[in-house]
């Protein structure tokens, strides 16, 4: 039900913007998060979005260069990265559903496919 896309190569300090379509219109009025996990690691929380206030919380890894923002109207967030270094290589995940304190244990309610993100040095 969550439609990930936006990955790719890109060299060091470059940008990318992942984006993440509901097929169905359940995105409001869930919480959304997206999360990664590199190779040989488990699953990291990457960042988190509130439906009502759209509150935000970032892992300190990302903090000031990630941005979470959401449509509701169509159904979609997105992750835009910036100043992307080697150590943010790794499978992206949006998910939805859950509370903060949820999502920065890695869980969460809905989740979509994976999209990869290679960042060469």
């Amino acid at each position: 039900q969550l439609q990930a896309s936006g990955g790719g190569s890109v060299q060091a300090g470059g940008s990318l913007r992942l984006s993440c379509v509901t097929s169905v219109r359940m995105m409001s009025p869930l919480n959304v998060g997206w999360f990664r996990q590199a190779p040989g690691k488990e699953r990291q929380f990457v960042g988190f979005r509130g439906w009502g206030s759209g509150s935000t919380y970032y892992a300190d890894s990302v903090k000031g260069r990630f941005t979470i923002s959401r449509d509701n109207g169509k159904n979609t967030m997105y992750l835009q990265m910036n100043s992307l270094n080697a150590e943010d290589t790794a499978v992206y995940y949006c998910a939805a559903g859950g509370a903060l304190d949820r999502m920065k244990r890695g869980m969460a309610n809905y989740w979509g496919q994976g999209t990869q993100v290679t960042v060469s040095s």
